[in-house]
């Protein structure tokens, strides 16, 4: 599943390159066919990121609001070829020739697999596919979405003294913690690892046990490793000093991550085996060298 800083780079993107024109919108697999209608002809006017949930605000006030889910992602066509977001899918290559219509709108290719939601414009297109939730909501309904959502550390208005009345109280693991999105939003299982890692803590640990000045460390790390994500485009937490050739990055190598995907394998720091174990249906990786119980 997308982590927030994917869905953060998505709507920067259709910022970029749908905002401020209008937009045409509509459904090839049908499933999406009566919100495409509402916002079909539409000026796309923002794109907005709140953890793992994209909303694209439009001038009749209303909200496209998309949540990708383990499946979901976009396809992104324009004059440079094809690119994805979300899901891991095969990238096209080479160069597009743009047709336009009358209206001066991109005439995209025939669409291929189940397209939930098209959207097309002057410069280019946009497809998505496989989405746990795809439905233009109004106003009051975007922000009820947001109410039940905890704080996303990438955006300006995030209150981390909200997660931490959470955590702090709570005598579930703070690895469940990290997972729960009314506690933080966009933090997913490679950010939750990760983490956790870089701050030598024992994922086990009760929240409320954790000290504040660990919260804070915490919170601002996640912060730090997001914003990274955003900027490059790929999950990197490993430290320069713990690379074999820290300069080739941030293309994607084996040597980008601590813990995530190495069950078994040594440590980076500390050679220790990592360790890994099912918690609430996702994998949890971690070391128990550098994090003691």
């Amino acid at each position: 599943m997308p982590e927030g800083h994917t869905l953060h780079r998505l709507a920067a993107h259709f910022d970029k390159t749908f905002g401020g024109g209008a937009v045409r919108a509509s459904s090839p697999q049908g499933r999406f066919a009566d919100g495409a209608a509402r916002i079909d002809g539409r000026v796309l006017t923002t794109g907005e990121a709140h953890g793992k949930h994209l909303f694209l605000g439009f001038d009749s006030g209303e909200w496209l609001r998309v949540h990708l889910g383990l499946y979901g992602a976009w396809t992104f066509g324009d004059a440079d070829g094809e690119r994805h977001l979300g899901a891991p899918r095969a990238a096209g290559a080479g160069r597009t020739d743009l047709v336009r219509d009358a209206d001066g709108f991109v005439v995209p290719p025939a669409p291929t697999g189940t397209v939930r939601a098209r959207l097309v414009n002057a410069s280019g297109w946009a497809d998505l596919r496989g989405p746990s939730a795809c439905e233009v909501v109004t106003e009051e309904e975007k922000l009820a979405v947001q109410e039940r959502l905890g704080p996303d550390p990438l955006r300006p208005d995030a209150d981390p003294e909200r997660a931490w009345r959470a955590v702090s109280r709570s005598r579930t693991s703070i690895a469940a913690l990290l997972m729960r999105q009314e506690v933080i939003a966009g933090i997913g299982n490679i950010y939750r690892a990760e983490s956790l890692f870089r701050a030598g803590l024992d994922p086990m640990t009760p929240g409320r046990d954790l000290t504040r000045r660990q919260w804070d460390a915490l919170w601002d790390d996640l912060a730090g490793l997001l914003r990274d994500g955003v900027r490059d485009g790929y999950i990197i937490t490993t430290r320069p000093e713990h690379r074999p050739d820290p300069g080739a990055l941030p293309v994607p190598r084996p040597d980008t991550l601590y813990v995530c995907y190495r069950t078994g394998e040594p440590c980076r720091v500390c050679g220790s085996p990592i360790a890994s174990a099912e918690l609430a249906g996702r994998t949890l990786y971690w070391c128990p060298g550098c994090q003691p119980a």
